[in-house]
């Protein structure tokens, strides 16, 4: 009986360059070159619902000419280019996660709206004002454009943000006059009720045998727990015995919730800081070759401040020059980065490549300590997986040789690519004794059955083939056979390039030693049988090649 595979007919490929690769061999984290919508139709059947935090930083359609973005298209277009990349980044929001983006008031209102429809007008959280400039433009004929505004979507409406430490200015009020051993404190927080409870009115007793009353709507705990704190003397009697105070100690301070007016520059950076970075970044670069729009790292450092965790997922699909992944590198977390212009080669890799190791010496390196290490994975999209012959028949792209081939039907029925060392037919599993057989060769009955001799009592094998003879159908039930192009249809988009079928990462040479040149890897020279007979002969002394 044939199994049953759901279908995504939206799934896309993207594949590893080692060249660009850098740092950790094992780093999950990924710098990806292309088209941001097909990028994100690529990450959805890895990733969705596993990002904690999404920032971008999209062309604001100012009407001005960006060297690095098309900034300035009609209103109406932007407004369709940003839905269906809204749309793909909201399935891969987790549940706990958060969106950030910035924009100023071109665009912000109209983002707002799209925005409602796509995440939910009840997970709207706030439109922080975030002060951009360092000083006012006086050339202004209406009003000095001084900020931007970060509209903030979580993905379901009970998200919590993180405390923020308070700072200098925020805790100036705390003192220690008395040299109490636990630090400074400040006696000014309240004591009553913030709303009439009946059991909350009641008289405290001084040690001078007066009475206190309590405050109009009455104390702010009860009787019982008034006495612990008394007893540990965060609550005490003033000096006349005449009312209590409540003592709060800095070291006790469970944080504040963030601001929605980021006016700081200290703190969150501006616009002229980024570009000063840049400068720093790639000294031998003139003005006009920086990227364009930078954002600093300390203003990306407060987002994730608030949204994430150390080991938290951070995504930025419009990565720019690269600010978002730098600074959750140095935070410790978990990033992919997608870019499409050539300044990702140019700007945003050398910029990642220095952060990895600690000579960028710019921006929060020294608030967090940040001491160089770990690494990412560069990715590009994969061309379509299948193309039109001059004859209008769909067939597999040359472009793919084997590997390439078998990893994205692999990645395609839902298993995970992994070649086994000694059984040709095992390129991929989804469970322990479920394996997938990827061949460009016409299968035969009696490549069949030798495939069948092989496999062990429970294993199940899906055979994805270019065409096959008809006895070969459904011959043991145990083995489901497809072909490749009837499969791929609908889930490609013919003749364009650069169009994703998901991500994989080819095996390195230590994985395959005995692999000395591609003629090892392509089985379009070679029939099943013959495979099968190599396999047996090889078994003996070596490991075989992929499609041994």
């Amino acid at each position: 009986m044939e199994r049953e595979r759901s279908q995504n007919w939206n799934l896309a490929y993207l594949l590893e360059n080692p060249e660009y690769s850098y740092g950790d061999p094992n780093s999950q984290n990924m710098l990806i070159h292309g088209d941001n919508l097909l990028a994100l139709k690529a990450l959805e059947q890895d990733y969705a619902g596993k990002v904690k935090c999404i920032y971008i930083d999209p062309p604001y359609n100012t009407g001005n000419a960006f060297e690095h973005y098309d900034d300035g298209v009609e209103h109406s277009l932007w407004l369709s280019l940003m839905s269906s990349r809204l749309r793909q980044l909201h399935k891969l929001l987790s549940n706990d996660g958060t969106i950030w983006i910035t924009l100023d008031d071109n665009e912000v209102h109209y983002c707002k709206v799209l925005c409602d429809e796509i995440f939910g007008r009840q997970n709207f959280v706030q439109g922080i004002i975030w002060k951009s400039s360092d000083n006012s433009n006086n050339d202004a004929k209406q009003f000095s454009i001084d900020h931007n505004t970060i509209l903030v979507y979580s993905k379901t409406s009970n998200w919590l943000s993180k405390r923020l430490l308070p700072k200098e200015s925020q805790s100036k009020h705390f003192k220690n006059p008395n040299n109490d051993p636990r630090g400074p404190w400040f006696d000014g927080n309240p004591i009553s009720s913030p709303a009439y409870r009946e059991n909350l009115v009641f008289e405290i007793e001084t040690p001078i045998g007066t009475n206190i009353k309590s405050p109009k709507n009455g104390w702010r705990w009860s009787r019982e727990t008034l006495k612990e704190k008394m007893d540990s003397g965060e609550i005490y009697f003033n000096k006349d015995y005449t009312n209590i105070k409540r003592r709060t100690y800095l070291a006790d301070s469970k944080g504040l919730p963030p601001s929605s007016l980021w006016d700081d520059i200290e703190e969150t950076g501006h616009n002229r800081q980024a570009k000063y970075e840049q400068k720093k970044l790639f000294p031998k670069m003139s003005k006009e070759e920086w990227f364009g729009t930078p954002k600093p790292e300390k203003l990306i450092k407060k987002i994730l401040l608030v949204a994430t965790d150390e080991g938290d997922l951070v995504l930025d699909s419009f990565l720019g020059s690269g600010t978002t992944s730098t600074v959750a590198h140095k935070m410790n977390r978990k990033w992919i980065g997608v870019e499409l212009g050539s300044h990702c080669i140019t700007h945003t890799l050398p910029r990642l490549k220095m952060v990895v190791d600690n000579s960028d010496n710019i921006g929060i390196s020294e608030e967090v300590n940040w001491q160089g290490g770990g690494g990412f994975k560069f990715y590009t999209l994969a061309p379509s997986l299948l193309k039109k012959d001059k004859f209008g028949n769909e067939i597999i792209n040359p472009s793919y040789n084997a590997d390439m081939l078998a990893a994205a039907m692999a990645k395609q029925e839902g298993f995970k690519y992994l070649p086994h060392g000694s059984t040709y037919w095992k390129q991929g599993q989804s469970t322990e004794q479920d394996f997938i057989f990827t061949t460009t060769q016409f299968l035969t009955v009696e490549a069949l059955d030798s495939v069948k001799d092989e496999m062990q009592l429970g294993e199940t094998l899906l055979i994805c083939c270019k065409s096959f003879q008809k006895e070969c159908k459904g011959k043991f039930g145990n083995i489901t056979i497809k072909k490749i192009p009837l499969m791929l249809l609908g889930r490609c988009e013919y003749g364009k390039e650069d169009y994703s079928l998901n991500i994989i990462n080819m095996p390195s040479e230590a994985e395959f030693p005995e692999l000395e040149n591609e003629q090892d890897f392509m089985d379009d020279k070679m029939s099943v049988q013959e495979l099968a007979e190599k396999s047996k002969k090889q078994k003996k002394n070596e490991q075989p090649g992929l499609f041994d």
